[in-house]
């Protein structure tokens, strides 16, 4: 677990489970997902088919929960671009609007690079985005990321072709940026 003055961030439990179906799954168009990657098709899921994959969610070291105040508003993860090579690739998602432009995804990233600088033999982490998001290429400047790649006109969403924005921060850039814990 780590955590600052407001956000937490920690393993998933099964009492976080009903929390995170309402947040990610109950709703056919959760307002969430017209900011993280709209150009995929979310699927609504009933509770009990959730629970059926709740080994998946459950202290999984891929997925963590964040919270405010220990009410869930989101998830930070990570997954192998390719493992031998430690390229790893990140991602945060805030699902309660009431939470953004707050600056809790900002913390939760800090804390989750943390994490994950501190706990594996990494070179480098990133994640991948679209320019219709400025909120979370604003959050990777934040941060002192680079924009490493900007692949024009991929994303097609609401009739306008968008930019695959990807960002990344290198381990010496973490280890001589003050923002972040040692």
């Amino acid at each position: 677990m780590y955590q600052d003055e407001e956000v937490t961030i920690r393993p998933i439990t099964a009492d976080d489970l009903p929390a995170l179906w309402e947040l990610i799954y109950k709703e056919a168009q959760p307002e969430w997902k017209k900011w993280d990657a709209p150009y995929y098709e979310h699927k609504q899921i009933p509770f009990e088919a959730f629970m059926k994959d709740k080994d998946n969610y459950v202290s999984q070291d891929n997925r963590w929960i964040i919270t405010v105040n220990e009410e869930v508003i989101g998830t930070v993860g990570y997954y192998w671009e390719h493992e031998p090579s430690k390229w790893l690739e990140m991602g945060i998602i805030i699902y309660k609007p009431i939470y953004w432009s707050g600056g809790y995804g900002t913390k939760a990233f800090r804390l989750w690079i943390n994490h994950l600088f501190h706990t594996m033999p990494l070179v480098r982490v990133g994640y991948t985005t679209w320019s219709g998001n400025k909120r979370m290429i604003k959050v990777g400047k934040k941060l002192g990321m680079q924009m490493e790649a900007r692949i024009r006109q991929v994303r097609y969403y609401n009739g306008y072709y968008y930019d695959s924005i990807r960002m990344g921060l290198l381990r010496t850039e973490w280890e001589n940026n003050p923002i972040y814990l040692r």
